[in-house]
């Protein structure tokens, strides 16, 4: 899968995605081995076509002046009316302990990954990959996973940034000493005579970087010593590790070891059972739900069905919505409390409902400082677009009637120039438009009672209203006429 991570808009490209090479092209003369083979990704279309985890049959097209249209139709209802469609609901279960919703089945855990990105592996940074990972590292997965591939290419950058770096700087200092010499000269010549014949400074890419590096080490491995061996420093891999090669001379050397040695030894006993129980590799990662995805999946679309912390009963979502409202906070509040207008629950739910009812993919932005991260179709497809911020809004005039609420308005939505030039500065640095989102918090007495609220849980989001304002930071470098 593809990771963000948050570099400066002015680093140059990875030399692996840089566009390669054609069949029929001759290799570069400056290249000392040909360019390694990008391993084949996923078809991650064909993976995720399914934007949501739900059966959709969709109705031939109606034209009325062709009969044969409204034929199939008419067939296509009876086909849905005769074997109607069977919809997977999927189960997960609530863990007081954590305040979260985790899914333990292999099948629905790579089903909600699959249709829509919902949820976050346990022991994996988002995609839930540590079977693949384990495998690899037991050697029974010759293929690369997507961690390991992200972690070679960011090492191999990271050299090339060091090897241009050192470039600049060598060009660099021949300058200074071609001004210096340029300057003793003139000092000695007659006036009006002077030498200013300096080498220009160079500015050096990663490309340009990798080829000198890649040049050094063809001299270097084909230099000859007095003793007529070829020289073998010490080289880096491509992920970071050094690696020595020897000499010939070492390599001719052959160690004999002692057979009556090997045979005195005894072999160590295995159990059977022991290695039976080693061959068999579980899956110990599950799915880890934020608790509005899980509300959404139960309460939206209908395809979750969430135990209790006994894994005995389902907690209905007329009982699931005070249940994480009250779990909204730290500690977790006792059910006897009232609910408040502006849980923090509440707040954040209405916001992913609508950007998700709007077709987006919401993920959680806590890694840049944000609440949501907003993508067209998926973090395996593009990085996110925007950057959600949620803001609570008391514009009612009830919130104003005593010095009492306006306090606490005030208190909620306090924030400082400071915070919101610091996220925007982020948001700029990882190329992406940050969105104020204002929830409007409905006053207590128009929220209905907690016996409407088990009726219809719509009751009580329809007095929620949401604003969005996008911002863009101003750079005056970049936004010259």
């Amino acid at each position: 899968m593809a990771s963000e991570t948050a570099t400066t808009p002015t680093v140059a490209a990875s030399p692996a995605s840089g566009p390669s090479p054609s069949k029929n092209e001759p290799p570069r003369e400056g290249n000392s081995r040909p360019p390694r083979p990008r391993p084949k990704r996923p078809n991650y279309k064909e993976i995720h076509r399914f934007p949501l985890p739900l059966n959709v049959h969709p109705l031939p097209p109606l034209i009325p002046h062709n009969p044969i249209s409204i034929i199939s139709v008419i067939l296509s209802y009876l086909t849905y009316f005769i074997s109607p469609p069977h919809q997977e609901v999927y189960s997960a279960y609530f863990d007081s302990a954590t305040s979260s919703v985790h899914v333990t089945d292999e099948k629905a855990i790579r089903a909600l990954w699959e249709m829509g990105f919902f949820g976050k592996g346990s022991l994996s940074r988002s995609e839930p990959s540590w079977l693949e990972r384990e495998k690899k590292r037991r050697g029974l997965l010759g293929v690369n996973t997507s961690e390991e591939v992200t972690g070679k290419r960011r090492a191999e950058r990271r050299e090339l940034k060091l090897e241009r770096a050192r470039k600049e700087r060598e060009a660099i200092a021949e300058r200074l000493k071609a001004e210096a010499a340029a300057r003793e000269g003139a000092a000695g010549q007659p006036d009006g005579v002077a030498n200013v014949a300096t080498p220009t400074t160079e500015k050096f890419s990663l490309r340009k970087a990798r080829e000198a590096k890649m040049a050094e080490q063809k001299q270097s491995l084909t230099r000859d010593v007095p003793n007529g061996a070829t020289t073998s420093p010490e080289r880096r891999s491509p992920n970071g590790m050094k690696t020595v090669r020897f000499s010939p001379v070492v390599e001719q050397k052959e160690f004999v070891s002692d057979p009556g040695l090997s045979e005195s030894l005894p072999e160590p006993a295995m159990d059977a059972k022991k290695i039976q129980e080693e061959d068999v590799l579980r899956n110990e990662e599950h799915l880890q739900l934020s608790n509005e995805e899980a509300f959404f999946l139960v309460y939206g679309l209908g395809v979750l069905q969430i135990y209790d912390d006994k894994r005995q009963s389902i907690i209905p979502a007329t009982h699931l919505l005070p249940l994480l409202r009250w779990h909204s906070y730290f500690p977790p509040r006792d059910p006897s409390t009232d609910l408040e207008p502006d849980d923090p629950f509440i707040i954040s739910y209405v916001v992913y409902h609508h950007f998700r009812s709007l077709g987006w993919v919401v993920r959680s932005g806590v890694k840049f400082g944000v609440d949501y991260l907003l993508y067209n179709r998926g973090p395996v497809f593009s990085h996110a677009e925007f950057a959600v911020i949620i803001l609570p809004s008391y514009g009612h005039p009830y919130w104003s009637e005593t010095q009492e609420r306006r306090d606490r308005a005030a208190k909620k939505q306090a924030r400082s120039w400071w915070w919101l030039h610091s996220v925007n500065r982020v948001q700029a640095q990882v190329k992406k438009s940050l969105v104020l989102c204002y929830v409007e918090v409905p006053p207590p007495s128009s929220s209905p009672s907690s016996d409407e609220a088990e009726d219809d849980i719509g009751a009580t989001l329809k007095h929620y209203k949401v604003r969005e304002m996008s911002i863009r930071r101003w750079v005056p470098n970049r936004s010259r006429d």
